[in-house]
């Protein structure tokens, strides 16, 4: 087993004492990292208005830090971020090639033009920057999003959700408390580490805390979410996490809940029309499965083929399995590759059905993945544990049948052809889903956009709003709306006031 040293962060100081030893993911690296339990007076931020330092910073100039940062940030250049792809090798679903490509993702992702993008489309500058200010007809409103003291409990699946938790409390102006997930432990560390050695007195700098404790560590939770100094937390996580977090949740203190979701492809008849629609569908739902090796909650773990159920339709979209397994093969390996540690659970439930007549199991021999095609539109019992790059293919009589099947828990469907998801997307949102894309891109969301659709950026944020009010709305009353006043009721020196509200208006 590898065995590293993990350090802790507070705030830009570095701390490497009262050690205690972790296991990773999958049993191949273990660590030591500081006893948070010991540090928990530093780690949280009693006083919240020590965050008032991030508002001496524009959001110009947070934007050059972030962009500063990113060439700092290249695993061929920064030997800790090198040490977390070293790391994530032996912690996660995928093989070097594409753990590479997705670490040298976090020198490509800093970028002004994108950064911009993702404070547009998910909150607003205007917001940031000052008091947004609008009219009502007896008032005006100014609004603005202040930051928030907030604790970050990141997935591992891929190291951009750590990078994208360092954006966003930095573009919020957050004091951010982040967690390291088991199966990427090094990576906050790394580039919080970054950050010191380029900027050490930045006030966001000063405000990320990077440390990791076993998820469920009551003593450390409770003192940590029971003091009143953590105002938001956004969990990233399985079913058991997400139930444990929940137990801490009370007045002034607000979960973002990032749930595991699962996400699935809705095809119509014209998939199957012909060879070359066969072809093209299958080409686009291996990307839509296969990518990154299904590790990623976009990726589809069922595929609702409105093909028919009469024994012809089956026989063809037995045919189409093959193409979508043919195709699944063929994707490049910086893109796909068998999986490292395939699931062994999911395959003892495969090869208990490769043999029944209800399905028909192409590939999965080994670790390269596989087609199940259901042989009636019913899918497999294990179908929300489907990983590894293997998809289920449901035949369907109409595309509506598949509508039953999309819960609160699917993120993404991708749609073939495009036309049907103009058709459906409505129905589609209201059973659950959150977003609606064309096959074989789903992977292609790119984070700019408003995560899960859940406006995770405007959440994150505390929101303030200051009143103005007309000088004859302040003459009628307060806590009377100047509708009442154009009513002609006297609110003002009059001790019978309600009753003459209640009389004038019946």
């Amino acid at each position: 087993m590898l065995e590293y040293t993990i350090p802790l962060i507070i705030r830009g100081r570095i701390i490497e004492d009262n050690l205690v030893r972790f296991e990773a993911r999958r049993g191949m690296v273990a660590f030591q990292t500081p006893d948070v339990n010991q540090y928990i007076d530093e780690i949280v931020l009693k006083d919240p208005s020590k965050i008032g330092d991030l508002y001496d910073v524009s959001l110009d100039q947070i934007i050059d830090y972030l962009v500063e940062l990113g060439p700092r940030l290249s695993p061929d250049t920064n030997p800790d971020i090198a040490q977390s792809l070293d790391i994530a090798i032996h912690t996660s679903g995928l093989k070097r090639e594409q753990l590479h490509g997705q670490f040298a993702a976090l020198s490509a992702t800093l970028n002004r033009e994108f950064l911009m993008d993702i404070v547009e489309q998910n909150i607003g500058a205007r917001y940031l920057e000052g008091w947004d200010s609008y009219k009502l007809s007896d008032r005006e409103i100014a609004v603005r999003a202040f930051g928030s003291r907030i604790v970050h409990l990141n997935a591992g699946n891929t190291p951009l959700i750590t990078l994208f938790a360092v954006i966003n409390g930095s573009i919020l102006r957050c004091d951010n408390i982040i967690k390291s997930p088991s199966n990427d432990p090094f990576t906050m560390f790394a580039i919080a580490k970054t950050m010191i050695e380029m900027a050490p007195d930045h006030p966001i700098t000063r405000h990320f805390t990077v440390g990791y404790w076993k998820g469920g560590d009551v003593n450390f939770e409770k003192r940590l979410y029971g003091g009143g100094a953590i105002d938001k937390v956004v969990a990233w996580g399985g079913m058991a996490s997400m139930k444990s977090i929940r137990g801490y949740i009370g007045p002034g203190l607000d979960l973002i809940a990032l749930d595991p979701k699962i996400s699935a492809s809705i095809i119509g008849p014209e998939a199957l029309a012909s060879e070359a629609s066969m072809d093209e569908a299958a080409e686009r739902l291996a990307m839509d499965f296969g990518f990154y090796n299904q590790e990623g909650c976009v990726s589809s773990r069922v595929a609702y083929v409105a093909s028919g159920t009469d024994d012809d339709d089956i026989d063809r979209l037995n045919k189409f399995g093959k193409k979508v397994l043919a195709a699944l093969k063929a994707l490049p390996s910086s893109l796909s590759t068998p999986h490292p540690s395939f699931d062994a659970q999911l395959k003892d439930e495969i090869d208990g059905i490769r043999y029944s007549d209800s399905y028909r199991v192409f590939g999965c021999k080994d670790n390269e993945g596989g087609v199940i095609v259901s042989q009636s539109n019913d899918p497999v019992d294990f179908r929300d544990h489907l990983a590894c790059r293997v998809v289920n293919l449901v035949p369907l009589d109409h595309v509506d049948q598949a509508l039953d099947y999309i819960t609160v828990h699917t993120q993404t469907v991708g749609i073939y052809p495009a036309a049907l998801k103009t058709e459906i997307r409505d129905r589609c949102l209201l059973h659950g889903a959150q977003r609606i894309t064309d096959l074989g891109c789903a992977v292609a969301g790119g984070m700019a956009n408003p995560h899960d659709g859940i406006e995770l950026l405007r959440r994150m944020a505390r929101w303030g709003f200051m009143e103005t009010f007309t000088p004859e709305m302040i003459k009628s009353g307060a806590g009377f709306s100047i509708s009442d006043a154009q009513r002609g009721i006297d609110f003002t020196g009059n001790k019978n006031a309600m009753e003459d509200m209640h009389e004038k208006i019946g």
